[in-house]
């Protein structure tokens, strides 16, 4: 628990917030931010505000959220002006320790933020997120557009639909917003086994593709359904010519899958155009369906990438892809992948992956 009463000084009071977590152990790295490298000088920024409990974690994990600007932590609806951290876990003055998200609507909505806001808080729960107890640590969410009511009221009656309890969650107007003090901004940047009620690691969670759902023929079945191009690529590990495949300048919406089992590898909306003249994605639909390999053929070190249940080639990852979406290259033969247009893929059996798409 985070809170402690008002009346422990408060070089004591931090003093014990560091002590009070020492039994929780280490945890992993913090995730990867992917908006280090994201120019939004020229974006409309958005304003949106989430309480969810110990603001030190929900603005570390909204932080990390592809398209927020920035994230900072504070106080939010309560009564009076410039609350302190002393006053605030007092509680008479009701404010919530909330995290301020600035977004380009461009690269992620507000439908978006919502659900992820929903992943990590539990909106039946009365002003109580983790261990963290008091009026402060209440869940809410604060909009300063009127516009944006509508989608919130839309996304709290969808969240109704897995509880059995009535949420809870606070949907109204920002009336105030105080920001926090200095040691309290960036706080897991600058503490990484700081106290957080949220576990980051869901911002690294997959797309879930059901390993059960594909199977990988016999060899003699490959060979007869392969051409023999896709037969030397895909199964004798072989390269296709640049500039002469058949996906390497495809960008129509669809999913690209594994050419022998059909398991869904990489979305049309990580592919981009790297000038290598091979299919190039930033990264695949989940990282569990790609292995990786060391290879050192040819005099060169270089990492293969190999699917995961058809175990055919697919090509190799480099470090020389776009910073702003994690630096990675992955240099995908075209005789290895099928591609299925967006319009395709519910009639093909890809429905549940059409989010992954569009």
């Amino acid at each position: 628990m985070k809170q402690f009463k008002y009346c422990i000084p408060i070089f004591l009071f931090i003093f014990l917030t560091a002590c009070s977590h020492l039994e929780e152990g280490p945890r992993a790295a913090l995730p990867i931010n992917p908006n280090e490298n994201v120019d939004f000088s020229s974006s409309d920024l958005k304003s949106i505000y989430f309480a969810g409990g110990c603001f030190w974690g929900v603005e570390a994990y909204f932080a990390r959220i592809y398209g927020v600007k920035n994230a900072s932590s504070g106080y939010a609806n309560g009564n009076g002006k410039d609350p302190k951290y002393e006053d605030v876990i007092k509680g008479d003055r009701k404010f919530a320790e909330t995290v301020h998200v600035e977004y380009d609507p461009e690269k992620v909505t507000l439908s978006e933020l919502l659900t992820y806001f929903f992943k990590v808080v539990d909106p039946t729960s009365i002003n109580q997120q983790g261990n963290d107890r008091g009026i402060q640590y209440r869940s809410g969410i604060y909009f300063e557009d009127k516009n944006d009511e509508a989608i919130i009221i839309a996304s709290i009656e969808k969240e109704q639909e897995k509880y059995d309890e009535k949420i809870v969650t606070e949907a109204l107007p920002l009336e105030n917003f105080f920001l926090a003090e200095d040691y309290h901004q960036d706080y897991l940047d600058k503490n990484p086994d700081g106290y957080c009620h949220i576990d980051l690691s869901i911002l690294d969670e997959d797309v879930d593709v059901d390993v059960q759902s594909y199977i990988r023929p016999s060899d003699e079945e490959i060979k007869e359904k392969l051409t023999p191009e896709q037969y030397q690529v895909a199964l004798l590990d072989d390269t296709e010519r640049a500039f002469a495949n058949e996906y390497w300048n495809t960008y129509e919406p669809g999913i690209y899958v594994d050419i022998v089992t059909g398991e869904p590898l990489f979305s049309s909306r990580d592919k981009y155009d790297s000038d290598c003249g091979w299919p190039s994605f930033t990264k695949p639909i989940s990282r569990k369906v790609v292995i990786y390999n060391d290879d050192n053929r040819f005099m060169m070190d270089r990492t293969e990438i190999r699917s995961r249940i058809g175990d055919i080639h697919l090509g190799h990852v480099f470090d020389d892809g776009p910073e702003e979406e994690g630096g990675l290259r992955y240099c995908v033969n075209s005789a290895s992948l099928r591609f299925i247009p967006l319009a395709e893929m519910k009639k093909e059996g890809y429905g549940d992956f059409i989010s992954e798409v569009e």
